[in-house]
């Protein structure tokens, strides 16, 4: 029996009772003490296996092991880290299989799909233009890899992690013909890398993994594109895959962004991270923003082809997708090509509060569409359209009232009206308006860069970070409060933005090459002032582990972005 000293207590958040154990115990050994191997979704009603923990906030694989008095949550698949989780051992049993049936091949997985995440297979060399030359697989290839995935997953093979010097992992990474994720090590001059290894096989992983592959049943993938979609569990169902939705114009906007960030040489955090530790970063912002420049013309430009015809622009985009920095550029560029836009927000359109719906907890959904009065946006659309005068109401926050201060519009012959809002795209939104009249523009900040080959940098996570930065700066929110509310927002998106993306007329990627370094500078400080007992704590720590890996811009770097970027949205210093 174990001395009193050699005990520890712990505190398990599921049923709310504390245990004593032995010092050293691993969470495995304490689920045992606790009796806890599963925990039921309340949504669903569900008993989903633990696949994780939360140790004092901090995700933590099952194999830790407990040194001194702890706060534990065992989580499962409904917990966003347990997904996260789930998704990176998916990836690692992706890998296996590629190696074991293509060894001379690298498996690139590329970004975030609406069904999953995209992935490629690549030859060893290089097409003439610097990009990789992919390997294009049949559909027996795809079956014959997925049943390889699947006979790992019946084998039930454990995960295990050990702790390697940079030097001896960069020359397993090396070995493993991985040179991103040897290189990435190289960037940041860490001392010691975590290595995980699945039967042999060793990889890297920024985030903790599930126990073993049997955890790992629900899964499939289909081809698109040049590659193919790893598709896990829904959200809301653990039983089923996610299905596969084939949106072919936010797809062919990722690729060609990806291309082009491999053109340029910019492939990667580890390459991102050497431009900028050689001097380079004011170079880097040029040419990104150039870019930017080129893409906001060629907007202009489409807009100038169809003025006899389309008159109205709608511009949706996601939350800090950069949608006001957008619609004030097009306009720019649009003025530039003789046109005189005029620039309206459609939240000037919300009914008076007490209208507002209510969600299913009985709190006013702003972010429905019947929280727009529709009846007179459409009658004021087409009025324009008839060539009348109308009177644009201009919506007072505080109050939570409309108020008209005799904003009158009226559309002549070089006119174009450009709307922003979050249902620019949704066709209810103007459904009494001739659709054929309007230009549509989807505006989102999707990124393609990766930290290494198997690990991708998500869209999301970029807003999030955006999204901190601002409300801290501008609204006077905390960083813990946009955390909080971030799921609440992206549910909102997932109604009422994504589902439309498809239907504009052309997409914009707003997202920038230096922006995440510029973020870092910002965000960093933020997130470390978030206590350790907040509900976001976990994942603060999650994003300052992710933004460990980039290298900040310094100020004089930052002062080199021009006040005309999207960026400054966020920072501040903005002309437009």
């Amino acid at each position: 029996m174990a001395k009193k000293k050699d005990l520890i207590s712990v505190y398990c958040v599921n049923d709310g009772k504390t245990y004593e154990v032995e010092r050293g115990t691993d969470l495995f050994g304490l689920m045992k003490h606790t009796g806890i191997d599963s925990v039921i979704d309340t949504k669903t009603g569900v008993r989903l296996q633990v696949i994780a923990a939360l140790v004092d906030n901090k995700l933590k694989e099952l194999a830790n092991h407990l040194m001194m008095f702890h706060q534990v949550e065992f989580i499962a698949y409904n917990h966003a880290d347990g997904r996260r989780s789930y998704l990176r051992s998916l990836c690692f049993v992706l890998q296996k299989a590629i190696r074991e049936l293509y060894p001379e091949k690298l498996l690139v997985i590329d970004h975030s799909l609406p069904s999953g995440l995209y992935c490629e297979l690549h030859e060893r060399t290089r097409m003439e233009d610097g990009r990789p030359r992919p390997y294009f697989l049949r559909d027996e290839e795809l079956d014959r890899i997925k049943e390889k995935m699947q006979e790992i997953v019946a084998a039930d093979l454990p995960f295990t992690k050990v702790k390697l010097h940079v030097d001896e992992a960069t020359e397993v990474f090396r070995a493993n013909g991985q040179d991103a994720k040897a290189d990435l090590q190289g960037s940041i001059g860490a001392f010691y890398c975590n290595v995980y290894y699945l039967d042999g096989l060793a990889d890297s992983f920024h985030g903790p993994l599930v126990p073993s592959t049997g955890c790992l049943k629900i899964f499939d993938i289909t081809g698109i594109g040049d590659g193919f979609c790893l598709q896990p569990p829904t959200m809301n169902d653990f039983t089923k895959v996610m299905p596969m939705r084939r949106q072919s114009k936010i797809a062919t906007t990722l690729k060609e962004y990806s291309d082009w960030c491999a053109i340029v040489g910019i492939e990667n955090v580890a390459t991102l991270n050497r431009k900028i530790l050689s001097g380079k970063a004011v170079e880097l912002i040029n040419m990104a923003e150039s870019l930017h420049e080129r893409g906001y013309a060629h907007i202009a430009d489409k807009i100038f082809e169809n003025r006899a015809s389309k008159k109205i622009v709608m511009l949706a985009g996601p939350s800090s997708s950069g949608k006001t920095s957008s619609s004030l550029r097009i306009a720019l560029q649009c003025k530039v090509l003789g046109l005189n836009p005029k620039v309206i927000e459609l939240d000037n359109y919300f009914v008076d509060r007490e209208h507002t719906p209510k969600d299913e907890n009985g709190e006013y959904d702003f972010e429905s569409l019947y929280a727009m009065d529709l009846e007179l946006l459409n009658s004021q659309l087409n009025d324009l359209l008839d060539g009348k005068e109308v009177e644009v109401p201009k919506f007072d926050f505080k109050q939570g009232c409309r108020t008209y201060v005799g904003n009158k519009l009226h559309l002549e012959e070089n006119d174009i009206l450009i709307m922003e809002g979050i249902h620019a795209l949704n066709p209810e939104m103007t459904s009494a308006v001739d659709d054929s009249k309007i230009f549509r523009v989807y505006v989102s900040a999707l990124t393609s860069l990766n930290l290494d080959e198997n690990n991708n940098l998500s869209t999301s996570d970029n807003r999030l970070l955006r999204r901190i930065v601002r409300d801290n700066r501008v609204r006077g929110i905390t960083p813990e409060n946009t955390i909080c509310r971030w799921n609440s927002v992206r549910r909102g998106e997932s109604k009422n933005i994504f589902p439309f993306q498809e239907n504009a007329d052309i997409l914009f990627n707003s997202a920038l090459l230096f922006e995440l370094p510029m973020l870092k500078y910002y965000a960093e400080p933020l997130l470390r002032r978030i206590s350790p007992v907040s509900p976001a704590y976990s994942e603060a720590v999650r994003l300052l582990k992710f933004l460990g890996y980039i290298v900040a811009l310094a100020p004089d770097e930052i002062a080199a972005i021009p006040p005309t970027s999207i960026m400054r949205e966020f920072i501040g210093g903005q002309t437009l």
